[in-house]
């Protein structure tokens, strides 16, 4: 299971009805804690929408490794699809179901490179051999067979078998600033509670809007 302890999120809500809630970060984090608990695998797995260059949407699971207030970061290869196609098009869908709560939280808004210190301090993190592994990989590129990927992995860890691991310079992150939130809550007959969060820029107040199931 991934661990989850150094993500940094706003102070979680107390109150026990979620409609209630006038701001969507305090939700989404009392809403992540509980995940946390429940959740066998992975509660910070979300899928991440991105569009290509013939407007044709693209999906995948990524892990958020971190949200805030301004915003919910992931990383990955700049090189990659995803990579790619979030440089030429700025914008993204996030979607978080979490089964064992019946509960998703659907959020849209604009995407920015993560700084990189940030890039730095999270790829310093990660397990040695992950780090060895985001070298050794061309993420998205044509694979010739198995075994030349086990050759680069090698090579990349004789390389760098004493001392740390520097960040590769095409491995990076960004933040998604949501625009927009959904929660989205089961009822039995689907007669299920949706809430609805909408701003018009990152520095404006959001809106609230309850959603027919």
């Amino acid at each position: 299971m991934t661990d989850t302890t150094s993500i940094k999120h706003p102070t979680p809500l107390t109150s026990g009805d979620f409609t209630a809630a006038e701001e969507p970060f305090a939700l989404f984090s009392d809403w992540f804690a509980e995940a946390v608990k429940a959740e066998p695998n992975d509660p910070n797995a979300m899928s991440l929408a991105s569009v290509d260059a013939d407007g044709l949407p693209d999906v995948r699971m990524v892990l958020m490794k971190g949200f805030d207030a301004q915003g919910f970061v992931f990383y990955s290869h700049i090189a990659s699809q995803k990579g790619r196609e979030l440089a030429a098009n700025p914008k993204a869908g996030l979607l978080f179901h979490w089964k064992s709560l019946r509960r998703q939280v659907r959020i849209r808004g604009n995407v920015s490179p993560v700084s990189e210190a940030e890039a730095d301090a999270y790829f310093a993190t990660r397990p040695k051999q992950a780090q060895i592994g985001a070298w050794a990989s061309q993420q998205s590129q044509p694979l010739e067979s198995r075994f030349a990927f086990e050759q680069a992995i090698a090579k990349f860890a004789a390389k760098y078998l004493i001392g740390d691991v520097p960040r590769p310079s095409g491995w990076s992150g960004w933040r998604i600033a949501p625009l927009r939130f959904e929660f989205w809550h089961d009822r039995p007959f689907r007669l299920h509670d949706r809430i609805e969060f909408r701003r018009a820029a990152a520095d404006q107040p959001w809106s609230k809007t309850r959603l027919y199931p």
